[in-house]
């Protein structure tokens, strides 16, 4: 389970594993596919190898 930001209905949601349609290993790393509560496919990529986000830092 893990929480996702849908594209398409813009409300964030806990995804289950019955919701994943594929799963497959990239040189990104994982990529998760599944679909929303709202219907929407939906694709994220996690683990290690994925890009990180970072937060804006504001000097202060």
């Amino acid at each position: 389970m893990f929480a996702h930001h849908c594209s398409a209905c813009e409300e964030t949601y806990l995804i289950f594993e019955s919701q994943l349609t594929s799963l497959d290993n990239t040189a990104n790393g994982i990529e998760l596919r599944f679909t929303c509560w709202c219907g929407a496919e939906q694709t994220t990529v996690s683990g290690r190898l994925a890009d990180r986000r970072t937060a804006d830092v504001v000097a202060a």
